[in-house]
């Protein structure tokens, strides 16, 4: 009788469906570090650089900044299929690239040799490679360029832009950081100390108490893995979540409990600052990634070596 082949067991375990998984797109060298590759692609062109990657095909990619995120991310969803091996919500990592077909060898190589569940690839040589986005159902884009950033944010996708840095965070749990005003929720608060000054923003923020703050570009993104957190206990979850905010917990702090209670959206755990440096507090934690859309917050984080990302 004839009959189709067996389908791999690996690609059994690897292909995700899209429809029900929390898909994450990064850049080459946002997971990778690039910066000398990037920096010859500038100084001598594509041709240079393709050369480059092809004679170094064989020779892996430092770890960049995306790398323990992603890494966790895979614990995560090991995890997951321990309790249910059936289990479509999983994390699905795509590389989206501007490296031509001919260079893309090396980023393969490296992801294969660090063991990195990646099994979706695209290599593209359009100026915009965010219009893929969508058809893949991103829910988080990641990339070290601030203008591929800016047109995923626009195209309604989850996105924040990373600086390069040599990181060691801990591979377990995945622990994510989010800022609140302008990241988490939308930046109204934001707008209204711009205009008004602190005390402006607090008599607004007083009356607007019983009133749940609008969406920030994250938060599609945050109540998905939110979603993955509560197939837990607490004590046993392979995530764990943080808001870390500016905001004063005694003026300004209830409204965004309130918002993230209406939500539905469970945090492990909350730290309302009150305008006092987030670094400190950072490294504390010691998150796979922290986001906010201050960049001297950012620097901050990466003083303290935490991998951070930018939402402009």
């Amino acid at each position: 009788l004839l009959c189709c082949p067996p389908t791999p067991l690996f690609l059994l375990i690897l292909q995700k469906d899209p429809r029900g998984a929390l898909v994450i797109a990064v850049t080459t060298r946002a997971i990778f570090n690039l910066e000398e590759e990037h920096k010859l692609y500038l100084e001598r062109g594509k041709e240079e650089y393709a050369r480059h990657q092809q004679a170094n095909q064989d020779k892996p990619l430092p770890p960049g900044t995306a790398f323990a995120f992603i890494q966790a991310a895979q614990y995560v969803n090991e995890k997951i299929l321990e309790s249910n091996s059936a289990e479509k919500d999983l994390f699905d990592i795509l590389v989206l690239s501007n490296n031509s077909p001919e260079s893309s060898m090396r980023i393969i190589n490296s992801a294969k040799h660090y063991g990195l569940e990646i099994s979706k690839f695209c290599f593209v040589s359009d100026e915009d490679s965010t219009q893929y986005l969508k058809s893949h159902r991103v829910k988080l884009f990641l990339s070290a360029d601030r203008t591929d950033v800016c047109n995923a944010l626009r195209r309604g996708v989850s996105a924040a832009l990373v600086f390069q840095q040599h990181v060691q965070a801990p591979r377990t749990p995945l622990r994510v950081v989010f800022d609140g005003d302008a990241v988490l929720f939308s930046d109204e608060t934001d707008q209204v100390f711009q205009e008004q000054g602190l005390e402006g923003a607090v008599q607004y923020e007083r009356a607007m108490e019983a009133v749940p703050m609008g969406e920030g570009p994250l938060k599609a993104f945050a109540m998905h893995l939110g979603k993955m957190r509560k197939k837990f206990s607490q004590e046993n979850s392979p995530i764990r979540t943080y808001l870390v905010t500016a905001r004063s917990g005694r003026d300004m702090g209830t409204r965004a409990i309130k918002t993230l209670r209406e939500w539905g959206l469970a945090i492990d755990e909350a730290f309302f600052m009150d305008g006092a440096p987030k670094g400190p507090i950072l490294a504390q934690i010691q998150p796979h990634i922290f986001f906010d859309d201050s960049l001297h917050n950012i620097q901050g984080a990466q003083d303290v070596g935490v991998p951070s990302a930018w939402v402009p």
